[in-house]
């Protein structure tokens, strides 16, 4: 394929997108995903058509109900005549690298005939705190398609959650009666980044302990400005008690964020959060490469297997080495 039709192929799938296409935007996630051919030209056309999507990202322990959340929150938010995009972060298999878990079916299945929800699950590809390398793209392609929502749930690894708060405007964390979320909480540093608590699954005994768990931690905590609201749900149930009330929560906090310069200041974090991941991929993915094609990395690991050179002391040489080379053409 020559670069004039690549050109015109982009153009096309990104054409699609602003027709609002979501036969589009998913072809454009997957070249995303893949790292193919033209998704830079994609990407750079989405990153400059960003429309001020309300990014919110669903975080917490595996089995506290995130997924049932999600899809009682995008009933509320299509009631109010919104928009929706759902990015559920899932584990990779090892082999293939794709997603493995399945309990999303029913959140897309809910909502397939509504033209107005487009749901998409990123495999996290081995990539730490809950989110894929590829979130804050995915994030612009569902902006520039002119979602006025987009919702990201994490994979739920329970303590490598927190890198979600760097793409998101607003972070939900979902905790459940006697699952230790408390402990959770502690562990991961959640308590830092939660604009939002949920309590899911409130019908459940322990409930109000863990609330006032959370209450408790919260008022030790310093709030410029903002104080977290504990909100309970029971997302399972037939009339999704409490969904109403977490959107709500998300509305103000999204108000709260708009009075300021704190909106502003959101989005930088969420840019610089994408240019430190391609960064990471320019410089480290370089040299492992060049020094896999050249010998050195070989020759460096028997060092290392010897005992006659450090981790760091090779990493630092081999950046010297490779990354010097390159900014000096």
């Amino acid at each position: 394929m020559t670069d004039v039709p690549r050109e015109r192929a982009i153009d096309n799938i990104f054409e699609g997108i602003t027709r609002k296409s979501r036969a589009h935007l998913a072809r454009a996630i997957s070249l995303v995903e893949d790292e193919a051919d033209g998704a830079a030209g994609l990407l750079s056309r989405a990153y400059r058509s960003r429309k001020g999507a309300m990014v919110v990202g669903i975080t917490g322990a595996s089995g506290v109900g995130k997924s049932t959340l999600v899809d009682a929150m995008i009933g509320v938010l299509r009631d109010a005549g919104r928009s929706v995009g759902v990015i559920a972060v899932d584990p990779s298999s090892p082999f293939t690298g794709g997603a493995i878990l399945g309990d999303r079916v029913r959140i897309r299945s809910a909502h397939n005939i509504d033209p107005y929800i487009f749901f998409r699950s990123l495999a996290s590809r081995g990539h730490l705190g809950g989110v894929s390398r590829h979130t804050g793209d995915v994030i612009a392609l569902m902006d520039a398609f002119g979602f006025d929502d987009i919702l990201v749930e994490t994979v739920g690894a329970g303590q490598s959650e927190v890198d979600v708060m760097r793409y998101v405007h607003t972070v939900i964390v979902v905790l459940a009666p006697g699952m230790g979320d408390d402990v959770q909480v502690i562990k991961a540093g959640i308590l830092e980044i939660g604009n939002v608590f949920c309590i899911n699954k409130a019908d459940l005994p322990g409930a109000d302990k863990t609330r006032r768990e959370i209450e408790m931690m919260l008022a030790m905590k310093e709030n410029a400005g903002w104080r977290p609201p504990v909100v309970e749900t029971i997302a399972l149930s037939p009339d999704q008690k409490g969904a109403k009330e977490v959107v709500g929560a998300v509305i103000s906090h999204r108000d709260y964020l708009a009075s300021g310069d704190l909106m502003k200041e959101k989005t930088r974090q969420s840019y610089r959060a994408v240019l430190e991941e391609y960064l990471r991929l320019v410089t480290i993915e370089k040299v492992m490469k060049h020094a896999a094609s050249d010998g050195t990395l070989d020759s460096v690991l028997d060092e290392m297997e010897r005992g006659e050179a450090s981790p760091l002391e090779v990493a630092g040489r081999l950046a010297r080495r490779y990354l010097t080379r390159s900014c000096h053409g």
